[in-house]
């Protein structure tokens, strides 16, 4: 019997192959990407002043966003939230008159969607007087 071992051959590694992968990738890559300038998203943020909204109910205008979805003007539930429904109810409520303060409360439990559908109803009229209050909630 032959107990020797036998003589192993060094390993190589050879690399030449992986380095003509990684150079066929990275011309695939600088070929097939291209790069676009994104836009930034602008908002104008509204300004703050010392004036607080005319405690007089029948020169504002009250839009209150239920937790079930609903939009609710002076006491009216309008009937789906769509923009233009949001926009015509508006319409309806402030007469042309642009200058009324527009008083959004929310639910803490409504979509940031739905918030964001009164600012663009606004933002189509030109309702420029914003103000957002948060009622106590409602012992049961």
């Amino acid at each position: 019997m032959r107990f020797r071992r036998q003589k192993i051959d060094d390993v190589q590694i050879n690399l030449t192959p992986l380095i003509d992968v990684v150079f066929l990738l990275l011309i695939f890559f600088m070929v097939s990407t291209t790069f676009n300038q994104s836009t930034e998203l602008t908002i104008d943020l509204p300004t703050a002043t010392s004036q607080a909204p005319s405690s007089d109910r029948s020169k504002n205008v009250e839009l209150v966003i239920t937790a079930d979805g609903q939009y609710v003007i002076n006491g009216q539930t309008l009937i789906n939230e769509r923009v233009s429904t949001l926009v015509q109810g508006l319409k309806e409520v402030t007469k042309g008159d642009n200058n009324k303060p527009l008083i959004i409360t929310a639910d803490a439990k409504a979509s940031y969607d739905m918030v964001l559908r009164v600012y663009d109803a606004a933002a189509k009229l030109g309702i420029t007087k914003l103000a957002h209050t948060a009622q106590k909630e409602q012992a049961q």
